[in-house]
């Protein structure tokens, strides 16, 4: 089974058909910082497809596997894009594994917008609609235990760990976040 029942999968957005040949071409997926679900260090990613798809809007057809994760700026993400307003902003880039396909779609059927949606392996395999990957009852329970769990995993400060996290700074950056050497 693909994937496999208990793997933890956001579901995402995918805003125009350009996103789609970004991940299956160069690999990689973009989340903007300020718009970020708090877990991202998840197994798997599935992609649902907006109205920009046309006769294959509205429905996730594929997944990739997620295999790590980094901050960049928009600008370092898509250097063809020198100008966009959103350039200096930080993004996630998803590093992914190869783009699969369902076997059957999943429709949005009353679903239109959708931002991000976790789910299971389980219940992606079951899924007609995307109304049929939203986890109830006690497994929601489970799914969130998992999310927290995962979010501990790789976060690099852990509440309760005993000490704050060492931070490197070169002179330079510390300079500027102290505000020293600031013209005024």
């Amino acid at each position: 089974m693909f994937p496999p029942s208990n793997s933890l999968i956001l579901v995402t957005v995918l805003p125009s058909p350009r996103d789609l040949d970004i991940v299956r071409l160069l690999g990689w997926y973009r989340i903007p910082l300020r718009k970020a679900p708090k877990v991202i260090a998840v197994d798997y990613l599935a992609f649902y497809q907006t109205a920009a798809f046309e006769e294959n809007k509205w429905q996730i057809e594929t997944v990739a596997s997620v295999r790590g994760h980094e901050l960049l700026t928009r600008a370092e993400l898509l250097s063809d894009e020198p100008h966009h307003p959103r350039r200096n902003e930080e993004y996630y880039k998803i590093q992914l594994g190869a783009l699969e396909t369902l076997d059957h779609p999943i429709i949005a059927d009353k679903w239109k917008r959708i931002t991000f949606l976790y789910t299971t392996g389980e219940y992606l395999s079951h899924a007609r609609t995307i109304n049929d990957l939203v986890v109830h009852s006690e497994e929601r329970k489970t799914l969130w235990h998992a999310l927290r769990e995962r979010e501990m995993q790789t976060s690099p400060y852990q509440a309760g760990a005993g000490s704050l996290p060492e931070i490197d700074l070169d002179p330079l950056m510390l300079a500027a976040l102290l505000g020293i050497g600031k013209q005024g």
